[in-house]
């Protein structure tokens, strides 16, 4: 058997099952009795995030009982398999909650650590991208034949669409001056959030997505639908990761221009930066810029 056989039979599932939960969550949009509670951390859950996640469990266990699953309702199953699934069946609750329909459910999927297939449902929209390590990032949108999906070329912050999901998350980081400082360095700024504006920085629709708050769950189904899109998902010091509860997604021309806004430094005199909190690799590039 071809050894990516086994990836490529799981990023099948995860597109299906993410077609089918987002569709289920379908069931309570916009209904005016939809009883919402408040978790621990103060967000909203429904009973249709349990049901969605409940049944991405399901399915995955069906069809993979040794592989681990963590969800952002129902916590983490341990597995024995290279593979791990990460979900988050209603990705902008307080969206859908409000009868917007920039929600989405995630699906991202890793193996021996690393994130490798992830699928962005947006079903009230009926928009989607999904992506796997070697096969590019492709976007559906309802019945219509999956087009690649591809970031933007903007080359000059001056010219980006800047999005963001929350403003008060910068207030929670203290970092609101980040916020005033990339809405003026940017051409337009909007509150498109949550998995819907890294589908448009996806399909070149925006060109800067930025959270200073996120989880795993958030941000695992995405790091690879972008890189796969050619652009770059990091933390904010340019690290591709999904575990710095933290994220930036953009394009290759524009992260050597976001970087610094959010880690300003003093150079010393051979002009290298200082206290950056970047990683080396990034300020070597940025250097050389």
């Amino acid at each position: 058997m071809h050894t990516d056989d086994p990836l490529r039979a799981r990023y099948r599932l995860a597109c299906e099952i993410a077609a089918e939960a987002g569709r289920r969550t379908l069931a309570y949009f916009q209904q005016p009795h939809l009883n919402v509670e408040s978790k621990a951390d103060h967000t909203p859950v429904t009973v249709a995030d349990r049901e969605a996640e409940q049944y991405l469990r399901d399915r995955i266990i069906e069809a993979f009982p040794d592989d681990a699953i963590i969800g952002e309702e129902y916590g983490e199953r341990a597995g024995t398999s290279p593979f791990r699934w990460i979900l988050d069946p209603i990705d902008g609750t307080r969206s859908f909650v409000c009868g917007v329909p920039l929600y989405g459910t995630l699906v991202g999927l890793q193996r021996d650590e690393t994130s490798v297939a992830g699928v962005i449902e947006m079903p009230a929209l009926g928009e989607s991208v999904h992506a796997c390590r070697g096969e590019g990032a492709w976007y559906c949108r309802r019945d219509e034949q999956p087009v690649r999906a591809q970031v933007s070329t903007c080359a000059k912050l001056s010219d980006a669409v800047f999005v963001t999901s929350e403003v008060a998350t910068f207030h929670q980081r203290r970092a609101a001056h980040l916020f005033d400082t990339l809405a003026r360095a940017c051409r337009v700024t909007r509150t498109w959030g949550d998995c819907y504006g890294y589908l448009l920085v996806a399909t070149g629709r925006a060109d800067l997505m930025l959270d200073p708050v996120m989880s795993i769950w958030d941000a695992a189904a995405i790091l690879p639908v972008i890189e796969e899109a050619g652009g770059r998902f990091t933390d904010w010091s340019g690290r591709a990761t999904v575990t710095s509860k933290e994220g930036i997604a953009c394009n290759t021309r524009l992260l050597p221009q976001v970087l610094p806004l959010l880690h300003p430094a003093e150079r010393d005199e051979s002009g290298k930066p200082e206290g950056t909190g970047l990683d080396p690799l990034v300020s070597s590039c940025l250097l050389s810029c």
